[in-house]
């Protein structure tokens, strides 16, 4: 394990996977800036070999792991591994950065209020089971709707319903396609509100009552 993750005083922030990784290297981007509120990475873990998100995680002297869904007979037993290998490094926080495999309960009753999710629409909009990827862009261009953006929000057990943490909107322009718009939430959104969610997280100012997100000093 990389040194950079062995300070006691940082919340240590494991990142989940499926792809190639841009959320997880704007995390990596604000960790060197000095922007993730003490937070440190501590450990990536990816539902597949061979994403890209693998090679930023080293390239960064970040742990990687894979723990390859198809290895696992069920949800229950692939969400189990993930919680034991979690746990097993002390993490504090989990964020899912494109991490598009399915987890049950045990996920959520290990790490309470302590896994984050950042979903490309303004959540309730566009949301829930099917809408991942293009497919929310998609959906929200067929609307015709004039602003989308990005929610960051806590994961409970069902899908995309969790308190909302932070949202920012994006502009939705004449001509967009879901690709370019996809394009510009990412970097106008997503990019800017998980790292701050991340952040607010490490210095101890969310929390939860009533399925509301609260932040001290707001």
């Amino acid at each position: 394990m990389s040194s950079r993750s062995n300070d006691s005083n940082k919340k240590r922030i494991g990142v989940l996977v499926s792809g190639g990784g841009t959320n997880l290297q704007a995390l990596i981007d604000a960790e060197k800036r000095g922007e993730l509120g003490g937070g440190s990475i501590s450990l990536v873990i990816a539902s597949k070999p061979g994403v890209f998100a693998l090679e930023r995680a080293t390239t960064n002297g970040i742990e990687a792991k894979v723990l390859a869904r198809k290895e696992y007979g069920s949800i229950a037993e692939y969400s189990k591994a993930l919680a034991d290998t979690l746990e097993a490094a002390g993490i504090d926080l989990v964020v899912l950065a494109g991490f598009l495999t399915i987890i049950d309960e045990q996920m959520y009753e290990r790490f309470p209020n302590r896994i984050l999710n950042v979903h490309p629409a303004l959540i309730p909009s566009f949301c829930g089971k099917g809408y991942y990827g293009l497919h929310v862009h998609e959906a929200a261009l067929a609307k015709g709707v004039k602003v989308s953006g990005a929610t960051v929000h806590i994961v409970t057990p069902e899908c995309d319903a969790g308190p909302i943490v932070l949202q920012k909107a994006v502009e939705v322009k004449e001509g967009d396609t879901p690709e370019i718009l996809q394009r510009r939430i990412m970097e106008e959104a997503e990019w800017k509100i998980l790292p701050e969610a991340v952040r607010l997280f490490c210095e101890g100012r969310i929390t939860v009552e009533n399925n509301k997100v609260h932040i001290k000093g707001e």
